[in-house]
C-alpha cells in the first residue's frame, strides 16, 4: 500500500485497511507517543472532551491525518488524536 493517502477520499473501510498498514509499519506504537496502541497514550496532556463528538473516545486507535492537506499521517491513540486537535490544531 502506498502511504501516505487522502484522507477525505476514502470510505470507513478503506480508512480502516490504512489505519491498520500504519500500525504495522509503526510496529504497533502510537505515531504522536511512541507508546504501544494496545495501551493507554504516553501523553498525559488533559483533554477537554466536550470538544469533541460524543463517539470519538469509543474507538482507540485513530487514523491521524493533516486538516490542511488532508492526507493521512499515521496511527494514534484517540487520546492523542484529542492533544494534536486541541493542542496543536492537527
Amino acid at each position: 500500500m502506498d502511504l501516505p493517502v487522502d484522507y477525505n477520499s476514502l470510505e470507513w473501510w478503506e480508512r480502516k485497511a490504512v489505519r491498520l498498514e500504519y500500525v504495522a509499519r509503526q510496529g504497533g506504537n502510537c505515531h504522536h507517543c511512541g507508546a504501544g496502541l494496545d495501551g493507554p497514550s504516553a501523553d498525559k496532556r488533559p483533554v477537554k472532551k466536550r470538544l469533541f463528538p460524543p463517539s470519538f473516545f469509543q474507538h482507540p486507535v485513530h487514523l491521524h491525518h493533516s486538516h490542511g492537506t488532508g492526507l493521512t499521517i499515521g496511527a494514534v491513540h484517540n487520546h492523542c488524536n484529542a492533544v494534536l486537535w486541541q493542542y496543536h490544531g492537527e
